[in-house]
């Protein structure tokens, strides 16, 4: 079958759910029986999104080959079931990147290399190379229409189009919006996006009605006249409580099969029957649980970001989902609790808390007092790669008497770094040697007999539901990373003997991964980050085991 390429592009403003989008299409066509895989392009010049402020961009989400993304790829990979490699992502910064290599390495055999057609050329290259083993590419271009930095990747989508008309599709996600003293939904902005992709030499084959409501019969017609399209491919796209709703949304709309029809090929049955299932109980938790996200990253200006810890939020969603429960995520700000210590006593409230990865000294303290309180009032801690260390140096203080113990991050010369900085990093961190630098990727595991975590993973395995399994004396897992510093060996065997319990370790490094508290319903901070491997229909076995430990 000849590949087949699904470009989804954002008209009018930005944040209106392209990732989820692309997601959700993938999603129906790999439940017809194809294979699918996803790619997300952005216009910036970093190299990667691991430089950038979660605040400013979102979680950085890294995949098992060790690539810092853009929180979408976490979309792709939670709704298509894959794991996606640095293949499936491109900056700006890359491309430009590869086409300059490529002139000193006279790899353009003396031409003269320019801007077009040679940095389409590259994304088209890119796009095509994730083509093999999959039937269908889609591929999601950051920001909107109207952005100037765009432009050679609506070039690259122009040039497929024009190479294979049947093979290549663009879809617009569009928002349409109901001004309150009007009261009527208005597709003007639409209408104006579409005219400017237009001048781009492309024409969008589908638009997603992003807005309030669905969109009616007469906006349909509207956008037909205007822009271009056939009624029916103005697919309403109106606001859900949950994002896992939109594949069976669209499908509804029989998304697919038109799909299908546009690029030449055969209609399929959708087979939604997991995901109908999920969907369901997502909608019908008997139970509320209540998860506090002990940070400093959500905080711009008077909003709430919550993208910079999105894999957190969902992987919390696919656990307590799949116990029948409803979560209900509330943020608390590490800062606060340094201020006044006082407010640690809203921790009671709740009934399980996180301390999510993180770097720098702000709010540590804050996170530091969390630990100790729910170390001591037994409230489940889950403890994320900063919040494992944060976990380390709370029980040296105030369990081994270590005065002042505390990580080489914060406090070069504090008298106990019970966390420092591992030995291939010191000289990158000399020459300010940053981008892309750190642990990064999957690495083996080793789990502890006995422990929560080994009976979390024996039980519920990270690809399914399958509980029972028959017990080993040990096994080894695989999780991703991103951090600089570790566990100090030097103070383990004193940390044991206070009590401290050592779940999972690096056989290749002898490094920490995971500690753990006896007598703790739930106690458990991990190097690594578990959220990056959750999915809605497997979730991720210490997610788990920690909502189920919070239900209780």
């Amino acid at each position: 079958m000849r590949k087949k390429y699904i470009f989804v592009v954002g008209g009018v403003m930005s944040s209106l759910g392209k990732g989820v989008a692309a997601a959700s299409i993938g999603t129906i066509l790999k439940s017809k029986g194809l294979k699918v895989t996803a790619v997300k392009a952005d216009p910036y010049l970093n190299v990667d999104a691991g430089t950038m402020n979660p605040t400013e961009h979102g979680e950085v989400f890294v995949t098992d080959d060790g690539d810092e993304t853009d929180q979408d790829i976490g979309n792709y990979e939670r709704f298509l079931e894959i794991d996606i490699t640095r293949d499936n992502y491109m900056t700006a910064g890359r491309i430009y990147g590869a086409v300059i290599d490529k002139e000193r390495n006279l790899e353009y055999n003396g031409r003269c290399v320019e801007a077009v057609p040679h940095i389409p050329q590259e994304i088209i290259r890119r796009i095509k190379k994730t083509a093999k083993g999959n039937d269908v590419v889609i591929t999601e271009l950051g920001g909107t229409i109207g952005e100037y930095q765009n432009m050679l990747f609506f070039e690259a989508i122009r040039m497929m189009k024009q190479e294979t008309p049947n093979d290549v599709i663009v879809i617009m996600v569009s928002y349409l919006p109901i001004p309150a003293h009007v009261g009527e939904m208005k597709t003007k902005p639409t209408q104006t996006a579409a005219r400017e992709l237009s001048s781009y030499g492309i024409q969008a084959d589908f638009i997603l009605c992003r807005g309030r409501e669905p969109i009616d019969d007469k906006r349909r017609e509207k956008l037909a006249t205007f822009c271009n399209i056939a009624p029916e491919n103005a697919v309403s796209a109106p606001d859900v409580d949950s994002i896992y709703d939109i594949p069976l949304n669209f499908e509804k709309e029989e998304i697919g099969n038109k799909l299908l029809k546009s690029l030449k090929m055969k209609p399929r049955r959708s087979n939604l029957t997991k995901w109908k299932a999920f969907v369901r109980k997502s909608h019908n938790g008997n139970k509320t649980v209540k998860i506090g996200i002990v940070g400093k990253y959500f905080a711009t200006g008077g909003y709430v970001l919550s993208d910079s810890y999105i894999s957190i939020i969902e992987s919390v969603k696919h656990s307590a989902i799949n116990q029948n429960l409803k979560p209900q995520i509330e943020w608390l700000d590490s800062e606060e609790y340094e201020k006044n210590p006082r407010k640690l006593s809203e921790l009671k409230k709740l009934d399980g808390i996180i301390v999510p990865g993180g770097f720098g000294n702000r709010g540590v303290e804050g996170k530091i007092l969390t630990a100790k309180y729910c170390r001591e009032s037994l409230i489940p801690y889950l403890g994320l790669c900063y919040g494992m260390q944060i976990a380390t140096i709370e029980f040296a203080r105030n369990v081994c008497k270590l005065k002042n113990a505390h990580t080489e991050e914060i406090d070069p010369k504090t008298k106990h770094p019970v966390i420092h900085i591992m030995k291939d990093q010191v000289k990158k961190m000399k020459d300010k040697d940053y981008g892309g630098t750190m642990r990064l990727g999957a690495y083996d595991c080793e789990l502890e007999p006995g422990t929560i975590s080994y009976k979390a993973y024996s039980s519920l395995s990270s690809s399914g539901l399958t509980r029972g399994s028959s017990p080993r004396k040990s096994f080894t897992i695989s999780e991703r990373h991103r951090h600089r510093y570790e566990f100090n060996n030097d103070y383990r065997e004193k940390m044991v003997k206070c009590g401290l319990v050592i779940a999972g370790v690096n056989p290749a490094q002898d490094l920490v991964e995971i500690i753990e508290l006896k007598n703790h319903p739930f106690y458990v901070g991990t190097q690594f980050h578990p959220e990056f491997k959750s999915r809605p229909l497997s979730p991720h076995p210490l997610f788990y085991q920690f909502i189920k430990a919070a239900s209780k």
